[in-house]
Protein backbone atom coordinates (compact mmCIF):
# COMPACT_ATOMS: atom_id res chain seq x y z
CA UNK A 1 0.00 0.00 0.00
CA UNK A 2 1.51 3.30 -1.26
CA UNK A 3 1.72 6.31 1.29
CA UNK A 4 -1.08 8.48 0.04
CA UNK A 5 -3.68 5.18 -0.34
CA UNK A 6 -2.50 4.83 3.61
CA UNK A 7 -3.38 8.80 4.50
CA UNK A 8 -6.33 7.96 1.99
CA UNK A 9 -7.38 5.55 4.55
CA UNK A 10 -6.72 7.13 7.93
CA UNK A 11 -8.49 10.43 6.75
CA UNK A 12 -11.81 8.51 5.57
CA UNK A 13 -11.33 6.43 9.01
CA UNK A 14 -11.18 9.46 11.17
CA UNK A 15 -11.79 12.93 9.49
CA UNK A 16 -15.24 12.70 10.86
CA UNK A 17 -13.91 12.15 14.22
CA UNK A 18 -11.42 15.14 13.90
CA UNK A 19 -13.91 18.08 12.52
CA UNK A 20 -15.93 16.61 15.38
CA UNK A 21 -14.01 17.74 18.30
CA UNK A 22 -12.30 20.93 16.31
CA UNK A 23 -16.05 21.95 15.44
CA UNK A 24 -16.77 22.02 19.38
CA UNK A 25 -13.40 23.60 20.16
CA UNK A 26 -14.40 26.30 17.48
CA UNK A 27 -17.81 26.59 16.71
CA UNK A 28 -17.86 27.75 13.57
CA UNK A 29 -18.19 24.88 10.42
CA UNK A 30 -15.84 26.74 7.93
CA UNK A 31 -13.38 27.52 10.39
CA UNK A 32 -13.82 23.55 11.70
CA UNK A 33 -13.17 22.88 8.02
CA UNK A 34 -9.91 24.87 7.60
CA UNK A 35 -8.44 23.64 10.84
CA UNK A 36 -9.42 19.76 9.93
CA UNK A 37 -7.55 20.25 7.05
CA UNK A 38 -4.36 21.90 8.41
CA UNK A 39 -4.53 19.37 11.28
CA UNK A 40 -4.31 16.60 8.42
CA UNK A 41 -1.70 18.80 6.27
CA UNK A 42 0.34 18.20 9.25
CA UNK A 43 -0.14 14.86 9.89
CA UNK A 44 1.19 14.50 6.01
CA UNK A 45 3.87 16.40 6.61
CA UNK A 46 5.47 15.20 10.36
CA UNK A 47 4.34 11.12 9.74
CA UNK A 48 7.81 10.55 10.65
CA UNK A 49 7.04 11.92 14.03
CA UNK A 50 4.59 9.82 15.31
CA UNK A 51 6.18 7.51 18.22
CA UNK A 52 4.25 4.46 18.85
CA UNK A 53 5.47 3.65 22.07
CA UNK A 54 3.38 6.77 23.01
CA UNK A 55 -0.06 5.91 22.24
CA UNK A 56 -1.75 4.95 19.56
CA UNK A 57 -1.93 6.84 16.22
CA UNK A 58 -6.08 8.15 16.97
CA UNK A 59 -4.77 9.58 20.01
CA UNK A 60 -2.13 10.99 18.43
CA UNK A 61 -4.22 12.60 15.70
CA UNK A 62 -6.77 14.12 18.31
CA UNK A 63 -4.45 15.59 20.28
CA UNK A 64 -2.58 17.26 17.23
CA UNK A 65 -6.40 18.53 16.29
CA UNK A 66 -7.49 19.85 19.74
CA UNK A 67 -4.24 21.70 19.92
CA UNK A 68 -4.68 23.15 16.52
CA UNK A 69 -8.48 23.95 17.42
CA UNK A 70 -6.78 25.60 20.47
CA UNK A 71 -4.77 28.07 18.47
CA UNK A 72 -6.69 28.52 16.25
CA UNK A 73 -8.88 30.40 19.07
CA UNK A 74 -6.37 31.77 20.42
CA UNK A 75 -5.18 33.57 17.38
CA UNK A 76 -8.88 35.06 16.91
CA UNK A 77 -8.92 36.15 20.00
CA UNK A 78 -5.68 38.06 19.66
CA UNK A 79 -6.79 39.17 16.12
CA UNK A 80 -9.81 41.02 17.94
CA UNK A 81 -7.88 42.45 20.67
CA UNK A 82 -5.86 44.23 18.39
CA UNK A 83 -8.31 45.14 16.22
CA UNK A 84 -10.03 47.17 19.43
CA UNK A 85 -6.84 48.14 20.31
CA UNK A 86 -5.95 49.51 17.18
CA UNK A 87 -9.56 51.53 17.16
CA UNK A 88 -9.18 52.91 20.83
CA UNK A 89 -5.88 54.03 19.72
CA UNK A 90 -6.78 55.61 16.57
CA UNK A 91 -10.08 56.46 17.55
CA UNK A 92 -9.56 57.79 20.86
CA UNK A 93 -12.08 58.49 23.12
CA UNK A 94 -12.07 61.82 22.31
CA UNK A 95 -14.65 60.92 18.90
CA UNK A 96 -17.02 59.53 21.48
CA UNK A 97 -16.90 62.22 23.79
CA UNK A 98 -17.72 64.59 21.29
CA UNK A 99 -20.11 62.83 19.62
CA UNK A 100 -22.03 62.19 22.81
CA UNK A 101 -22.12 65.76 23.42
CA UNK A 102 -23.38 66.46 20.66
CA UNK A 103 -26.27 64.17 20.54
CA UNK A 104 -26.89 65.43 24.15
CA UNK A 105 -27.55 68.76 22.79
CA UNK A 106 -29.36 67.38 19.87
CA UNK A 107 -31.34 65.65 22.59
CA UNK A 108 -31.74 68.79 24.65
CA UNK A 109 -32.68 71.63 22.27
CA UNK A 110 -35.41 68.91 20.81
CA UNK A 111 -36.82 68.47 24.40
CA UNK A 112 -36.44 72.68 24.35
CA UNK A 113 -38.76 73.04 21.43
CA UNK A 114 -41.44 70.03 22.33
CA UNK A 115 -41.43 71.64 25.98
CA UNK A 116 -42.31 74.84 23.83
CA UNK A 117 -45.46 73.41 22.32
CA UNK A 118 -47.00 72.50 25.68
CA UNK A 119 -49.78 74.90 27.60
CA UNK A 120 -48.05 77.15 30.56
CA UNK A 121 -49.56 75.05 32.94
CA UNK A 122 -48.19 71.56 31.78
CA UNK A 123 -44.43 73.09 31.22
CA UNK A 124 -44.58 74.63 34.85
CA UNK A 125 -45.99 70.82 36.35
CA UNK A 126 -43.65 69.37 34.62
CA UNK A 127 -40.85 71.51 35.17
CA UNK A 128 -41.20 71.51 39.03
CA UNK A 129 -41.44 67.57 39.03
CA UNK A 130 -38.82 66.71 36.34
CA UNK A 131 -36.56 69.74 36.84
CA UNK A 132 -37.32 70.58 40.05
CA UNK A 133 -37.19 66.69 41.60
CA UNK A 134 -40.21 67.80 43.37
CA UNK A 135 -43.10 64.79 43.59
CA UNK A 136 -46.37 65.18 42.34
CA UNK A 137 -47.70 66.19 45.72
CA UNK A 138 -44.98 69.00 46.06
CA UNK A 139 -45.60 70.31 42.80
CA UNK A 140 -49.34 70.37 43.96
CA UNK A 141 -48.74 72.17 47.21
CA UNK A 142 -46.27 74.41 45.26
CA UNK A 143 -48.88 74.99 43.15
CA UNK A 144 -51.92 75.73 45.40
CA UNK A 145 -54.14 72.39 43.35
CA UNK A 146 -55.39 69.02 43.81
CA UNK A 147 -52.99 66.50 43.20
CA UNK A 148 -55.49 65.10 40.74
CA UNK A 149 -55.32 68.32 38.45
CA UNK A 150 -50.83 68.29 38.80
CA UNK A 151 -50.99 64.59 37.70
CA UNK A 152 -53.40 64.95 34.55
CA UNK A 153 -51.23 68.43 33.59
CA UNK A 154 -48.12 65.89 34.00
CA UNK A 155 -49.55 63.22 32.28
CA UNK A 156 -51.18 65.17 29.02
CA UNK A 157 -48.17 67.49 28.83
CA UNK A 158 -45.46 64.60 28.83
CA UNK A 159 -48.23 62.60 26.41
CA UNK A 160 -47.81 65.87 23.74
CA UNK A 161 -44.41 66.31 24.53
CA UNK A 162 -43.75 62.38 23.24
CA UNK A 163 -45.55 63.05 20.08
CA UNK A 164 -43.22 66.16 19.63
CA UNK A 165 -40.45 64.38 19.86
CA UNK A 166 -41.61 61.53 17.51
CA UNK A 167 -41.58 58.52 20.05
CA UNK A 168 -44.25 56.39 19.84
Amino acid sequence: MSDQQAFAELYDRTSARVFGLILRVLHDPGYAEETTQEVYLQIWRTATSFDPTKGSAVTWLMTLAHRRAVDRVRAEQAHTQREVAYGVRVLGNEFDEVTEEVERRLEQQAVQRGLSTLTETQREAISLAYYGGRTYAEVAQHLGIGLPTVKSRIRDGLTRLKKSLGVT
